[in-house]
């Protein structure tokens, strides 16, 4: 009787750290924080973006936001590249998914991701990174594949006008 006690109240633990963990997460002020371009056929764009440079911080994402400023972005980096897949599971906001080359090229776009979606989000080759943009940015931005990021990870600066928060 004892340890039906004991394993009813470790049930009812967990499921309260689960119903109240379920938007825990470090605060995206605590992600490092930088300044990106991204060189398209008519202009340059800049973006704000939070690294998300841990597995924490990848499995986190932008989770539970509820929107998102126009040029803040989020950027998943790699260290070698790979085929990276990516969800919206508790992504409340649809994003723009651009899949980035070692070179910095954009490789492929995937618009307009739905939110709370539990479809898987890839493409074939092995890129260097994912960077999440709002939805519909790319359209807004004429960002297209074969456009330029230009930052660190890629081997080249963005020669900022703006600063990282």
């Amino acid at each position: 009787m004892h340890l039906i006690r004991l394993l009813r109240a470790m049930l009812l633990s967990l499921a309260l750290l689960a119903a109240t963990g379920a938007h825990a997460g470090e605060e995206l002020q605590r992600f490092p924080s930088a300044v990106l371009s991204i060189r398209t056929h008519q202009t340059t764009e800049w973006f704000t973006v939070w690294i998300a440079d841990s597995s924490t911080r990848q499995e986190q994402g932008l989770m539970f936001q509820k929107w998102m400023p126009a040029d803040r972005g989020m950027l998943f980096p790699e260290d070698t590249p790979r085929v990276k897949s990516m969800w919206m599971k508790n992504t409340l906001i649809p994003l723009d998914m651009l899949f980035i080359d070692a070179k910095g090229r954009i490789i492929a776009i995937r618009p307009r991701t739905t939110p709370e979606s539990l479809d898987i989000i890839t493409f074939p080759q092995p890129v260097k990174a994912v960077l999440e943009l709002n939805g519909g940015a790319c359209e807004r931005s004429h960002i297209r594949v074969g456009d330029q990021v230009r930052f660190e990870l890629f081997g080249t600066a963005p020669g900022a006008p703006a600063v990282a928060n």
